[in-house]
């Protein structure tokens, strides 16, 4: 059998592979926190006709003559690059304009609890809100982490809490260095104040699902001399903190469009390899006619 037709159904495999991110892509053009996927091919192992000699006396050297086998999935990448900033003058709309990511966590006595018992997640996405008890949360529900929270009765929490804002507070607000300030009965508190993680690959991180990512032995996430993986907003190169604005999808559809022909295009070339290379079988078959 032709050794193209197989390369051609490599190349189909793949072009469809960089269809499927494409149209996702697409599908979330919109999407808050989202980062785009981008694929990469590699070459398969090519099959050598003949082996490389070095130069003699008499003659010089000569290169191997090689045949390729067809294409690979080399990677599926996440990019995070900066995504636009939409305003919306909500004071629970947080954008993060620079590294890092919020932390969400649910389980079981979350406040001041060992991080490593609680199912944590990361997100881009700050599109937060408020439950009954007064604690921000994302819109599944998770609790946003930070520090010097409270707990029911007053008393401050030690170690990660979660923040809650009271019931009687007349108005709140969220600084650039994640500290929730409210006012109530005419004075400024503090409620506590947001903490973010940052990774030296966050393209290691796996997506979740729900605007989530969770980390990965790839993502380097990065902690401090005590194990501590939660750093202050604008401290040690983390993000500032946007309030009333948040970071749309880094989808740029001129290019994906960009990218779907070329995909599209590639993908009926390698069709064409498969019709030809079959036409020559057939050649081949009628020999004996």
């Amino acid at each position: 059998m032709l050794r193209s037709m197989y390369s051609g159904i490599s190349g189909l495999k793949g072009f469809q592979t960089k269809l499927d991110v494409i149209g996702n892509n697409i599908a979330n053009v919109n999407t808050t926190g989202y980062k785009k996927g981008r694929v990469t091919f590699q070459d398969m192992m090519s099959q050598s006709v003949s082996g490389a000699s070095g130069p003699t006396n008499i003659r010089g050297g000569i290169n191997p003559s090689q045949v390729g086998t067809g294409v690979q999935l080399g990677s599926i990448d996440n990019v995070h690059t900066q995504g636009n900033r939409q305003t919306t003058g909500r004071p629970l709309d947080l954008q993060l304009e620079g590294d890092g990511m919020f932390v969400f966590a649910t389980g079981e006595n979350v406040d001041g609890a060992n991080t490593e018992e609680m199912d944590i997640s990361y997100s881009r996405a700050g599109n937060l809100y408020l439950d009954n008890e007064g604690y921000i949360v994302n819109a599944n529900g998770q609790y946003l982490l930070g520090q010097n929270g409270t707990d029911a009765d007053g008393n401050p929490i030690e170690g990660n809490s979660r923040i809650k804002i009271p019931d009687t507070a007349e108005s709140f607000s969220i600084q650039s260095n994640g500290v929730v300030n409210y006012i109530e009965n005419g004075e400024t508190q503090e409620a506590g104040q947001i903490l973010v993680a940052k990774f030296s690959n966050p393209g290691g991180l796996n997506k979740s699902g729900s605007n989530m990512f969770q980390n990965s032995v790839n993502a380097g996430r990065m902690e401090d001399a005590e194990g501590n993986f939660l750093f202050e907003p604008e401290s040690d190169g983390t993000a500032s903190i946007v309030s009333g604005a948040l970071e749309m999808s880094n989808v740029d559809l001129s290019e994906e469009f960009t990218e779907m022909i070329t995909a599209q295009r590639g993908f009926q070339a390698n069709t064409r390899i498969i019709t030809t290379s079959d036409e020559i079988l057939q050649e081949l078959v009628n020999l004996k006619r």
